[in-house]
């Protein structure tokens, strides 16, 4: 399966780590006789953890088993979620104040975490859409040479006239598209998330496209490119305090997705597709785990992961779908290990070795994983419904079943299904610990 969101056109290489030591135990002694995992863990927040700004009961019960009395993990720990208004370390302050155990900003992983890997956009000017800090959430990854919306808005006041309290109050001679202050050519568009004003970003952003990057110029809808377009989250919908899940930064991108198809008679076409379910995400969550193993000086490598979600679209799908790259990865692996065995009579001896050119460009972004499983794991205090299960038969799934995924994600019965099913996230930490074995130290 190949998706836009997969495909990473970025240069540059990132985290190339040596290949980890192999191992097949679920856990063992260290030297100093601590237990090593091998496992780690990636929790989702919003209706996992809290709802909304409330926290889910069961939340503060599970993280006290993953810590010891010293308040240390106990097992590596990433924080998955496709939220992207605020920088990591408030939502990791948030996260210690609503778990009562010390967070830090490298557990944490926002929708736009992966944007780090993007150094060739990173000193182009970009335009950024979405609320809260997004210029200082945009540097904080690496670009040097951000816009706002408001600050486009600002320039050019006779863009934003939809809101009729809001149109400039300027003379009939002054009406033109002179900038009041001059904004550089615009490069590339990230969308971090919803805006606020969907109406004004909806119009600047088109804007942008249309004109190449200088909205001081008319629309061009004969062209058959735009200018590079990043999202970050495609959640269509969220769960906070309300009984039905809210919009989400997904239907915001179905908004604009639709409208400039509409003008243009093209599809709007994204240069990389960030956040759960993107395969990318997982490959990069599972990069923050084995840093987190490494700096406690675990020996033994991770090689499953376990992903606890609430919802079957982004959560479950996105779990599903980086394990079966992972097991492919295996398999193709160990096809050539046999293959070298064949040829020589004997083992290689070291890991084997991927060819070059057999990655795709996002893999050879970031280190090799030492996962070889992902697993996932369903709650129901969140946007799933215990009462309205994914049909068991698989055309009538695809039938009855509307996909709430991105458009350029096709929907598979099989990558909605969870591994596990449990009331919350205490009970999916129980399950791990069986499933695993795995005593932690007291």
């Amino acid at each position: 399966m190949k998706a836009c969101g997969f495909v990473l056109r970025a240069a540059g290489r990132l985290w190339r780590n040596p290949a980890p030591r192999r191992g097949t135990v679920a856990f063992s002694s260290s030297s100093n006789g601590k237990t090593e995992p091998n496992f780690g863990l990636l929790f989702d927040i919003d209706g996992v953890l809290v709802r909304g700004r409330t926290p889910i009961p069961a939340a503060k019960k599970a993280f006290q088993k993953l810590v010891d009395s010293s308040g240390q993990f106990v097992v590596p720990v990433v924080f998955v979620t496709n939220a992207g208004n605020c920088l990591r370390q408030k939502k990791a302050d948030q996260l210690s104040h609503i778990l009562d155990v010390p967070i830090s900003q490298d557990q944490v992983m926002m929708s736009h975490s992966p944007l780090k890997m993007l150094r060739k956009f990173h000193d182009k000017c970009v335009l950024v859409s979405g609320q809260g800090p997004v210029l200082d959430i945009a540097k904080n990854v690496g670009f040097t040479n951000v816009v706002s919306i408001d600050q486009l808005r600002e320039s050019f006041p006779l863009l934003d006239m939809v809101d009729h309290n809001r149109r400039p109050k300027l003379p009939v001679s002054t009406a033109k598209s002179s900038p009041i202050v001059n904004i550089p050519k615009v490069e590339a568009v990230i969308l971090f998330g919803e805006p606020i004003r969907w109406e004004t970003n909806l119009q600047l952003i088109i804007d942008v496209l249309l004109t190449n990057g200088n909205v001081s110029n008319t629309y061009e809808t004969s062209h058959s490119s735009h200018l590079p377009l990043l999202a970050c989250n495609m959640d269509l919908m969220w769960m906070a305090e309300a009984h039905s899940p809210r919009f989400g930064h997904g239907t915001f991108m179905v908004c604009l997705e639709n409208i400039y198809k509409k003008i243009t008679g093209r599809e709007l076409k994204y240069e990389a597709l960030m956040g759960k379910p993107s395969e990318l995400t997982y490959h990069y969550a599972e990069y923050l785990i084995r840093e987190q193993a490494a700096e406690k000086g675990w020996r033994t490598p991770i090689r499953s992961l376990y992903a606890v979600g609430d919802n079957l679209m982004t959560d479950i799908y996105g779990a599903n779908l980086y394990n079966r790259y992972l097991e492919e990865r295996v398999a193709r692996n160990s096809t050539k290990a046999l293959a070298q065995v064949s040829a020589t009579g004997a083992p290689a001896p070291g890991p084997v070795q991927e060819e070059a050119g057999s990655e795709s460009v996002w893999e050879s972004e970031l280190a090799p994983p030492s996962a070889t499983s992902c697993k996932s794991i369903l709650v129901c205090t969140g946007v799933y419904n215990p009462h309205t299960e994914v049909p068991k038969d698989a055309s009538q799934c695809i039938k009855e079943t509307v996909f709430h995924g991105h458009r350029d994600f096709r929907f598979d019965p099989a990558l909605v299904e969870p591994g596990n099913v449990v009331q919350d996230v205490d009970a999916a930490v129980e399950l791990v610990f069986k499933l695993e074995k795995f005593s932690p130290p007291v």
